[in-house]
């Protein structure tokens, strides 16, 4: 299994199609890492849309947005599915984040994440206002995923230092 980028490296950079559910329309963009920079961002890849696990999660960190944006954090889900699967997938739950779109696994395997049979592993890597790499979790199974909580509290970290 790849390892993926170390703890204080710069994350790898990236551009992939994706959406966002914004007052009933979803707004469909090209979302580039770098871009996004002055701000933390949560990576957060997901095997798959509309499955009893993501979902749980996803509107977990949905429900929280508020909590991601007092400490100056985006959240994108990334996962294999397309942009139109994500759209059907952000309305049947009113998911609030950016949904990306990474068909070939192409970031997946950048980041270490791709895994044979079941597509992508379940995990976050937290990215700091400088691009930095600041704390990472992958899932051997995928069958949890990190709590709002506890995204926070590490983003707390990154914002206060």
């Amino acid at each position: 299994m790849a390892s993926g980028p170390q703890l204080d490296s710069t994350a790898p950079d990236f551009t992939l199609p994706g959406g966002a559910l914004s007052d009933g329309t979803f707004d469909r963009a090209d979302y580039r890492l770098s871009a996004a920079r002055g701000r933390s961002v949560v990576l957060a890849f997901y095997p798959g849309d509309n499955t009893s696990v993501c979902t749980k999660q996803l509107c977990s960190y949905s429900s929280g947005m508020e909590a991601f944006e007092g400490l100056d954090a985006d959240v994108w889900g990334i996962s294999p599915q397309g942009v139109d699967s994500h759209e059907s997938f952000a309305r049947a739950f009113g998911l609030r984040m950016p949904l990306l779109a990474d068909e070939g696994r192409e970031i997946a395997k950048a980041y270490g994440v791709s895994a044979p049979g079941i597509g992508v592993r379940r995990a976050v890597f937290l990215v700091g206002p400088d691009g930095t790499l600041r704390w990472k979790h992958v899932a051997l199974l995928g069958a949890t995923f990190q709590s709002l909580d506890t995204l926070t509290h590490h983003l707390s970290g990154i914002k206060g230092a």
